[in-house]
């Protein structure tokens, strides 16, 4: 029994001190592709200042109310002025020969600008011209006043995302006014109505490209995550996020029909207590992690050179460590979101009388799908975790959730996006990630996988909540870096590949 005890022993010794070799082994190597970059220096021949002008032009588009409020429902007239006032503000843009302009859907906007070399692949920067509403009572400063207090423009638009269209037309122009000879195509399309659908905006672009046989796109860069800081615990340098995945959603119509009557002589069950042990199964009982079956695994990895101990060796060695990652990510709503698909019951309706049994209750339910995760398997999973025929399920309205992007060494359009990053947020550690909300990005799936969700917006743990909310703002400067982003972004994209990689380790 001792021999025998001894050898159990020496074997788990054994397998014990193979894996934490490994793990210091991986800890101390493991490193993902990061090329030397040129910073982006104010010293630059190429370099865009925030000057009082081009803020002034920010500022004036920030002031038109282009707000959507339901699908085809929008203002029309601010629109306009938009597209107005954009045509006018951007000259060399308008009357360069290498660019081309076109109404789409009467308020959407489309630029083509035609590169020297036809065989490079051409790709395309998205952006949208529309806006949330936004209650004036509850902002410190005038929604639609773009008044500068401290360094910060507040305005809704400000970060969603007006400031990627002036930003991406101010690098054009610029770029043309220093001579620039574009080598290969592009395309700019600011849809007007991405706030409730982009059908009738991103989608009419997306179909008038492919009515001209557009049917490769090299890649496409959207709005989506941001440079965030103090978030991610662990790391103490910002991070920026690239989208390569989109999540779907799913909306249910559940349906009870009971027997009806009078509430002084009420039956054993109830079209309300059918329903209420429905949605209480629905908001106890989540979806299964899928932590790792998605991008979001390797936004850990691809951060792990950058953090602090002992977080560096937990997410270098996610293959062991990956079910305690994932059960502190499913502690927070925010991480939750992550890791699985995502349940909201967001209305109940039913009832005719105080004294009266409801005959019927509805209940909607809203998921937000895992990139892994398919349309009908949610609704399986429901149906069987309710386990009541008596609830009835039908579809209100689905997504599935787009196909995940590639974001490999030699993957060009995330490389050039990531060094583009780095050059103007130095500091910055880039990992690709999943967008939680969803995009125009959808209308454009059948042009190119490569699509990537960036904005150029600086975040920390109290702007979140502005996003949609009140007090939306973004700094001068941090309007000025957007700017100086997209002029890398176009002029990192003429190159016809990637160059050969290589990788850094962070120093021991």
């Amino acid at each position: 029994m001792q021999t025998m005890l001894k050898s159990v022993l020496s074997v788990s010794s054994c397998i014990l001190g193979l894996i934490v070799t490994v793990v210091v082994i991986r800890t101390l190597t493991f490193s993902v592709r990061t090329d030397d970059v040129t910073p982006c220096a104010e010293s630059d021949e190429d370099f865009v200042q925030a000057t009082d002008t081009v803020i002034e032009r920010f500022r004036q588009a920030l002031r038109m109310r282009t707000i959507a409020t339901s699908a085809h429902v929008y203002d029309t007239e601010e629109l306009h002025k938009l597209q107005l006032f954009i045509k006018s503000a951007y000259p060399k843009i308008h009357s360069s020969p290498f660019v081309s302009y076109e109404d789409v859907a009467n308020y959407s906007m489309l630029y083509t600008v035609r590169g020297e070399n036809s065989s490079l692949t051409p790709y395309m920067i998205t952006g949208h011209l529309d806006v949330v509403p936004a209650d004036a009572s509850l902002w410190d400063h005038p929604p639609f006043g773009a008044e500068i207090h401290d360094g910060f423009i507040y305005a809704r638009g400000t970060i969603d995302d007006k400031h990627i269209v002036m930003g991406v037309l101010e690098a054009l122009e610029h770029l043309l006014a220093k001579g620039f000879r574009p080598q290969r195509s592009f395309y700019l399309g600011f849809g007007h109505d991405e706030e409730v659908t982009g059908l009738d905006g991103a989608k009419s672009i997306s179909n008038l490209l492919w009515s001209r046989g557009i049917r490769k796109l090299e890649f496409l860069v959207d709005e989506g995550l941001t440079i965030v800081n103090n978030v991610i615990p662990g790391i103490e340098k910002p991070v920026a996020l690239i989208g390569t995945a989109e999540k779907g959603y799913l909306t249910l119509k559940l349906n009870v029909k009971w027997d009806t009557g009078h509430s002084s002589m009420p039956t054993k069950e109830t079209s309300i207590g059918i329903m209420a042990n429905a949605v209480s199964k629905l908001t106890t009982d989540c979806h299964p992690s899928m932590f790792g079956q998605g991008p979001e695994l390797d936004t850990f990895q691809h951060l792990a050179s950058h953090m602090k101990w002992p977080y560096r060796v937990v997410m270098s060695n996610l293959w062991l460590f990956r079910p305690i990652v994932s059960w502190v990510l499913s502690r927070k709503p925010s991480t939750n979101a992550i890791a699985r698909t995502v349940t909201s019951v967001t209305m109940i309706n039913g009832g005719v009388k105080v004294n009266v049994l409801p005959p019927e209750v509805t209940a909607y339910v809203n998921h937000r799908l895992h990139p892994a995760q398919s349309i009908q398997e949610v609704i399986e999973f429901d149906r069987q975790l309710i386990g009541d025929d008596r609830v009835k399920i039908s579809v209100e309205s689905s997504m599935e959730p787009l196909p995940m992007s590639p974001y490999g060494d030699f993957d060009f359009g995330y490389q050039t996006v990531k060094s583009s990053i780095r050059q103007v947020w130095t500091e910055a550690a880039v990992a690709p990630g999943v967008m939680i909300g969803n995009t125009d990005t959808k209308h454009y799936t059948r042009l190119t996988r490569n699509i990537y969700r960036f904005s150029p917006t600086i975040m920390y743990p109290d702007d979140l909540k502005r996003f949609h909310g009140n007090n939306e703002r973004i700094s001068t400067k941090n309007y000025e870096q957007a700017i100086n982003f997209y002029v890398h972004l176009i002029t990192n994209s003429e190159r016809s590949d990637v160059p050969a990689a290589h990788t850094h380790s962070l120093e021991l």
